[in-house]
């Protein structure tokens, strides 16, 4: 359906209300949305307690619960894309709007490139809000401890083991039963009540209307994580979230544009997130991503050592609902490039079930991988440029070995790339400055790299 009629139809947007549920087991959240003369919506959010403690009356838990429905909308709102969103369960003044526009039109970036829709930040969406200041309780509790959102892939899991020796003070967490996270998790030793498992609900009728032809594509995931696991860190008194992006997240899909499908796992977003509790939460919780010093391909060496999880993990977002990678999109390709730099054919055709860099048919992914052409997948890939330094520490791993190479890399080694990067590897001495850990993090991961140099 075409946006400008959609708009011109569907004026209005309105996120009525939040209402909090609360047993001695599990606090449950209700949010009421609607999109005027075309349907309401009700996501739900439901999180198991650790002791029966009452939380949702707190006004930290309630202005978090807010925060989670202000980016729980977005999805909701993408359908029609009306001009004026109201907000009438909360109080937004000019900077709160400001921040959740920007985090609004940079996490559909994608969402706008795929559906042709030139629109700029100030014109996409006219945001008010009529609603009183939220209030509740004094939230009295202290916070200590890690939460670490697992996804299932090579980067939790580095997480996950440099965080091990404080496994007592930690929790994984993972949203909804997306099994492979969840395996991940138990392979780690997160299990029972080491493993926070809320869930998330979307509502049908969004479903049914993107399967009617409504507007529909790619919306910031990682910001709804974010605000997930900050409620979660209340309920659980979680002083640390910690995640797994890498410094790679900060480069664009789209060559020369701003459109990035990884927009809330950049860096800006971290820094927006961070801004946004200390003025509107508690700064008593600090989010931030433990990996952010590192490239996509440190952290695939520092995987390619813990071998005992390489037949646990999975990073594919089409084999995922039967835990499993289906060898044939951006993501396997990428993640195989990545380890094909620090292991053998065998170990990585063991992980993937096939030989994809054999394939012809994966010629043009490895091509947008790359950057033999502008553009990237749309897919949690790295940068071109670590991309072509794991090409050639492949390339030199077979020739080393005597091997033959695979279809895709005897296909480089004809490029102009191929003589540029050859020579080229990691470098176990780079730390990207630009993050915020804390510093016994810090200290973590610098103990960890000095080890690999």
């Amino acid at each position: 359906m075409d946006f400008r009629t959609l708009r011109e139809t569907y004026r209005h947007f309105y996120y009525h209300a939040f209402h909090i549920e609360e047993d001695s087991e599990k606090v449950k959240v209700t949010y009421d949305m609607e999109v005027e003369g075309l349907s309401a919506f009700n996501p739900t959010f439901t999180l198991k307690k650790p002791d029966e403690k009452t939380v949702g009356d707190t006004e930290l838990f309630r202005k978090a619960a807010f925060a989670l429905g202000m980016v729980e909308l977005i999805s909701y709102w993408k359908i029609a894309c009306p001009q004026e969103t109201i907000v009438e369960c909360g109080s937004l003044d000019n900077e709160d709007t400001a921040w959740w526009k920007k985090l609004y039109y940079n996490g559909l970036g994608e969402f706008f490139y795929k559906n042709h829709i030139e629109i700029d930040e100030e014109e996409f969406m006219h945001l008010t809000s009529t609603g009183n200041a939220i209030t509740g309780k004094p939230y009295t509790d202290s916070f200590h401890g890690n939460l670490i959102p697992v996804g299932g892939g090579k980067d939790s899991f580095v997480t996950l083991d440099l965080l091990k020796d404080e496994k007592e003070e930690n929790h994984a967490f993972v949203i909804n039963k997306v099994m492979s996270a969840i395996h991940a998790s138990i392979a780690a030793g997160y299990e029972g009540d080491r493993l926070i498992n809320p869930s998330r609900t979307l509502d049908k009728r969004m479903l049914e209307l993107n399967r009617q032809g409504y507007l529909n594509g790619h919306t910031p995931f990682s910001a709804m994580a974010a605000f997930a696991s900050y409620l979660t860190a209340v309920v659980y008194h979680k002083q640390y979230i910690c995640l797994s992006n890498e410094a790679s997240a900060n480069e664009s899909t789209i060559k020369g544009s701003s459109v990035n499908h990884q927009y809330s796992k950049t860096f800006g977003f971290e820094q927006d997130f961070n801004a946004y509790v200390k003025k509107n939460l508690n700064d008593g919780i600090h989010y931030f991503s433990f990996l952010r010093p590192l490239s996509e391909l440190q952290i695939a060496g520092l995987f390619a050592d813990l071998k005992q999880y390489h037949s646990v993990f999975r990073s594919c977002n089409v084999g995922q609902k039967e835990e499993k990678w289906c060898g044939h999109c951006a993501k396997c390709l990428f993640v195989c490039i990545m380890m094909t730099a620090y292991l053998s054919e065998e170990e990585v055709v063991r992980i993937f079930g096939r030989s994809m860099l054999a394939d012809p048919e994966m010629k043009e992914l490895f091509e947008q991988l790359s950057g033999l052409v502008d553009d990237k997948p749309f897919e949690c890939v790295g940068t071109r440029d670590e991309v072509n330094i794991a090409i050639a520490m492949g390339i030199r791993r077979y020739e080393a070995a005597g091997e033959q190479l695979p279809y895709l890399y005897a296909y480089y080694r004809t490029t102009s790339y191929y003589d540029f990067y050859k020579n080229r590897s990691v470098d176990w001495h780079a730390y990207n400055t630009v993050n915020l850990l804390p510093e016994e993090f810090a200290l973590k991961l610098k103990q960890r790299l000095e080890e690999k140099q």
